[in-house]
């Protein structure tokens, strides 16, 4: 899906994974503009691992499926070129080692909740296979939302403060990942 009319305005990118226990996993990114209308919209086909990947894998299963297999080939099929992209799931923050745009974890808590303790950073995984290794993050506030990214991409949060924050005043963080889920839900029903 591509809207028209709306490409000059900065937009942002909403990368998200769902999980269906008979399907498998499926990803869903929308590109929408600072006014949270769509730009565009892609989503996958559904991805489960085989149990060879599963062993051999391990632990880096989950970053793998979610951050290079499903996050690098929506991001490659998308024409917009966000400011920045935002996933709720941390293991997809690993396509950020695939892709130059800066990417941002969204705690899915109250937006103006502090880091810490309080703090629910979702971690979606599938029902097998041990946990995925922690990344180590960096929080901090873009507006009145807390984020994160990976500690390895630290100069990310100079950049986005100084370029980025400004143009996202008001802009909700939390909403797209439910259109997504949404959208997702309605193209399962599809077929």
């Amino acid at each position: 899906m591509q809207a028209s009319g709306t490409k000059s305005l900065p937009s942002v990118g909403f990368l998200t994974v769902v999980e269906d226990q008979e399907h498998g996993l499926f990803g869903g990114y929308l590109v929408v503009n600072v006014l949270s209308r769509p730009l565009e919209f892609h989503c996958t086909t559904p991805v489960r691992a085989n149990r060879a990947q599963e062993i051999l894998y391990g632990a880096t299963l989950k970053p793998y499926l979610f951050g290079e297999q499903i996050g690098q080939t929506l991001l490659g099929k998308a024409k917009s070129k966000p400011l920045l992209v935002c996933t709720d799931c941390e293991p997809a923050m690993s396509v950020r080692g695939f892709v130059s745009t800066p990417v941002v974890l969204v705690p899915s808590g109250e937006p103006s909740q502090p880091p810490g303790d309080g703090t629910n950073w979702r971690v979606d995984s599938p029902t097998q296979g041990p946990p995925a290794p922690k990344i180590p993050l960096v929080r901090f506030a873009l507006g009145d939302q807390q984020v994160a990214l990976e500690s390895a991409y630290d100069r990310d949060r100079d950049a986005i403060l100084a370029n980025v924050a400004p143009k996202l005043k008001g802009l909700d963080f939390l909403e797209p990942f439910e259109r997504i889920r949404e959208a997702i839900d309605e193209a399962k029903k599809g077929g």
